[in-house]
């Protein structure tokens, strides 16, 4: 038996066209995807993608494609599914992770996200570091430097919007027009990682999250600009291909009841009923 979980995320702090082709680096929170691999009978509700992730897995290490029935998968998560929070990365990376460690398999983090991205387009939750990723590919792997310190308040909206969905909205045009705005989004985020700047990783957030009106807007998004500005936050960060946004602060510096007062009262709450204040993390798939 073997256990793994994987964090899910707060939308990206930055998406869009970076380095010659779409990229983004997501928003890793402690909330996790739990998946237990053992011996045993396969369950009929198990979630599909997990057992693709383990035939391709038991494929890639060359071993009899019979064992799959032999192995059996449990995932525990309360992430909520299509809005834009990594659940379906932080399954099928647990559910490999906690493969690899039960049939004793050798499992890196480059060999994980080009298994992951042959299912569907992935998150960057999976590396144990702030990484540049190129979701479709796995092409491009840069890691970020260090991690500011930085809490999220996360807001949840009803509204859902599936991966593969998002993927089908002609994007090309307004990336390609946004590209000078990522690039310097980008390079506030590495500064941000070397510096131990919340703030900037903030401003670096806002950045992209304005770009992404273009493609995917939020509902009254000059109200949420509006907030940060009131209650200076570090900024604020969306789900470029789902609906939760994120309020970038310092639970011990900032009036976190203030905030969620100020939603009600700006009516913000309409869009995102349920908020949670989560801590941002590095990511990565732990083990055990």
């Amino acid at each position: 038996m073997a256990l793994a979980h994987c964090p899910a995320s707060c939308g990206e702090i930055i998406q869009g066209w970076i380095l010659g082709g779409e990229k983004l680096v997501s928003c890793p929170v402690d909330w996790y995807s739990s998946v237990e691999v053992t011996y045993g009978k396969p369950q009929v509700n198990e979630r599909p993608l997990t057992r693709r992730m383990v035939n391709q897995l038991l494929a890639h290490w060359q071993l009899p494609a019979t064992l799959t029935h032999t192995l059996r998968i449990e995932c525990r998560s309360t992430i909520p599914m299509a809005k834009g929070m990594a659940s379906s990365t932080a399954d099928i990376a647990a559910t490999a992770m906690a493969t690899a460690r039960h049939l004793e398999q050798p499992l890196d983090e480059k060999t994980l996200a080009q298994l992951c991205v042959a299912l569907e387009p992935t998150d960057s939750t999976l590396f144990s570091r702030l990484t540049l990723f190129d979701h479709n590919t796995a092409a491009t792997q840069i890691t970020c430097g260090g991690l500011p310190e930085c809490d999220v308040l996360l807001l949840e909206s009803p509204l859902t919007l599936t991966t593969a969905a998002y993927h089908r909205l002609p994007r090309q045009q307004a990336l390609l027009e946004n590209a000078l705005i990522l690039d310097k989004a980008w390079c506030l985020l590495q500064q941000a990682c070397v510096e131990n700047d919340a703030a900037r990783l903030g401003e670096a957030a806002m950045l992209s999250a304005i770009a992404s009106q273009v493609l995917l807007p939020k509902p009254a998004f000059p109200a949420l600009i509006e907030l940060v500005e009131r209650c200076d936050l570090y900024g604020l960060n969306v789900a470029h291909s789902g609906s939760v946004v994120g309020l970038l602060l310092d639970s011990q510096r900032h009036d976190v009841e203030s905030v969620r007062r100020m939603l009600k009262e700006t009516g913000l709450t309409a869009h995102w009923p349920q908020n949670y204040l989560l801590k941002m993390v590095a990511g990565g798939v732990l083990e055990g």
